[in-house]
């Protein structure tokens, strides 16, 4: 049945675990010759919530286009309470990238995104230092450099500022040595997403591995997670580690836990891009 050629959508929900809304999803999409392509759930039974992921697609005139999916589906969301959202399969999001002077995850993402690898659109790149200018016009992508300067206020203004006249869903932080205002990171609340080494909170500051090899660590990883308020804690999307052992140099640490930073940060951002994420409380579910 699937057919490239039809138009189709993701649908996600959230809502309060009770019997019947696998079956309301069903029936709806199939009243309407709806194709489920693929459809994960996941009951947390602590929290007492559903969630849910379903890709489907259109196999003749019944589905009535987006707006009007939309409409007729909150009179089946609304029963249930659900927090839901449905957009076209091929929706690509838009992400504006902050970095400062390391270039691994910038480059990587670049890289996955001008190879058709990674299904978004960047925006715009924002740093507070000139070093990532070249590599990001490079690529045909607007570059804003927001040095410091010992005023916050008027830094962050001016990338919230672009964030929004630029229409972005999200701002990938991809090694952006700056702590954000507890007032922007509310403002960007599920929107915002962070990728930092896996000691933590082991080895703060400047040259974690470094120091992580002064102690003999035998595993290197990385996290990437939304950023909340409290620095470097927020709901965890993915990470990975790899082991090492006394032959590896600071320096060996150093690059491998860059490889691992990269990989990390774009797996979270594909998945993102793919509706494949809900944050959970101070978790998430990942529909891998």
């Amino acid at each position: 049945m699937s057919n490239p050629d039809f138009s189709a959508w993701v649908l996600t929900l959230v809502c309060a675990d009770r019997v019947g809304i696998v079956a309301a999803v069903s029936n709806f999409l199939a009243e309407r010759g709806g194709f489920i392509t693929d459809s994960q759930q996941y009951a947390d039974r602590e929290a007492g919530l559903f969630f849910m992921r379903v890709a489907f697609e259109a196999t003749d005139e019944r589905i009535e286009g987006t707006d009007g999916l939309r409409t007729a589906f909150a009179q089946v969301a609304a029963p249930f309470a659900m927090d839901w959202s449905l957009t076209e399969a091929s929706h690509r999001p838009r992400m504006l990238i902050a970095v400062s002077k390391g270039s691994h995850c910038l480059a990587d993402l670049l890289h996955r995104w001008q190879t058709g690898m990674l299904p978004v659109d960047i925006m715009g790149v924002v740093s507070n230092h000139p070093d990532m200018r070249r590599i990001t016009e490079w690529n045909g992508i607007p570059y804003h450099e927001l040095p410091a300067n010992g005023d916050k206020a008027a830094q962050e203004a001016a990338l919230i500022d672009i964030f929004e006249r630029s229409r972005c869903d999200y701002l990938i932080l991809a090694r952006y040595m700056q702590v954000l205002s507890e007032g922007l990171v509310e403002r960007l609340a599920g929107r915002c997403v962070n990728i930092h080494h896996s000691f933590l909170p082991g080895f703060k500051g400047a040259r974690p591995y470094h120091r992580a090899h002064a102690r003999g660590v035998k595993l290197i990883g990385a996290t990437a997670h939304f950023v909340t308020a409290d620095l470097d804690e927020g709901p965890i999307i993915e990470q990975a580690v790899e082991r090492v052992d006394h032959r590896a140099t600071a320096d060996d640490m150093a690059r491998i836990g860059r490889d691992i930073e990269a990989q990390v940060l774009a797996r979270a951002v594909g998945w993102i891009a793919d509706r494949r994420v809900l944050i959970n409380g101070g978790k998430t579910v990942v529909f891998r």
